[in-house]
């Protein structure tokens, strides 16, 4: 059973930086690549990031570029969202997910508001 378990977020000042996790299970997480993607409120998802299976390649959406570092530990099934300087606008509940699956999590909420 595939599991994909969110955390992390919190109440952050603009500005301020934070680290998501994501603790897969349930299928070859080495073999596959991931991403983080977002729901703002009263929005859809939107793509954040993805990489691709050995950690080597990374994508980002150009709202987060230079801003936000994605990773993972394949040793220990770990996906990371590291954000820095945060801003209002990237207030939402992120989600990690499979590269071709939608979240299967419940996602952990990042708000930005001083």
């Amino acid at each position: 059973q595939v599991q994909l378990v969110e955390s992390g977020g919190g109440l952050v000042q603009p500005g301020g930086s934070l680290r998501l996790s994501c603790a897969a299970s349930g299928f070859a997480f080495s073999l596959l690549a991931m991403r983080w993607v977002r729901q703002a409120p009263g929005k859809g998802l939107e793509w954040v990031s993805a990489v691709n299976d050995d950690g080597s390649v990374t994508q980002y959406a150009p709202s987060v570029n230079g801003r936000f570092t994605i990773s993972r530990d394949n040793t220990k099934n770990m996906l990371y969202l590291q954000m820095n300087n945060l801003k209002s606008e990237d207030t939402a509940v992120y989600y990690c997910a499979r590269a071709n699956d939608d979240p299967r999590g419940q996602g952990t909420r990042v708000t930005v508001s001083s």
